[in-house]
């Protein structure tokens, strides 16, 4: 079994990238279980998403507290949230940066890959939510999901919106070649 941890804050997508994700991973025959954490209910909140999946169903219900992968949509949480703390030696953190002093640590014992994902989101969708810019990421970085299965996911999740579609498959797509 496999874990994946996110970061952001309420109103950033995170419930829908552990969604999305959780739907790709069953277009593969992968069983997936996504939930969501977070304290007061308030747009702005710092808030964690959680995934696990495995070729076996996924019966355990608690936090996740040693991801293999970590997203983070928001960099302000990286040092108040401890974003990287428990990571599994060898996993990867994807991190949406807005500039290179977003993340100036080096964390040892995993990958740190870094991304501009909220300018490829202004640049693909129009709003600076840059979660399905990670999606994309995630895939090419995890080499778990694929990234025709994140799409079969997004076009699910947004067929009543075919603009909206569009933009997100386009910043999935950026995400995925940026790293």
């Amino acid at each position: 079994m496999k874990e994946i941890k996110i970061f952001a804050r309420a109103g950033q997508g995170a419930i829908t990238t552990a969604a999305i994700l959780g739907e790709a991973f069953f277009h593969q025959e992968i069983y997936a279980y996504a939930f969501p954490s977070f304290g007061a209910a308030r747009m702005g909140a710092p808030m964690n998403a959680f995934l696990r999946f495995d070729t076996k169903p996924v019966r355990l219900r608690s936090q996740i507290y040693n991801p293999d992968f970590v997203l983070v949509i928001d960099p302000t949480l990286i040092k108040t949230e401890k974003c990287f703390h428990g990571i599994k030696k060898g996993g990867i953190a994807i991190v949406a940066i807005r500039d290179e002093a977003d993340l100036t640590e080096k964390p040892k014992g995993f990958k740190v890959a870094k991304i501009f994902a909220e300018k490829i989101a202004l640049e693909t969708i129009g709003k600076p939510f840059s979660n399905t810019v990670l999606l994309g990421a995630f895939a090419k970085l995890s080499g778990d999901v694929k990234l025709e299965s994140i799409n079969e996911a997004v076009k699910k999740r947004f067929s009543s919106k075919p603009e909206i579609l569009e933009r997100n498959l386009a910043a999935i797509k950026r995400g995925y070649d940026a790293v």
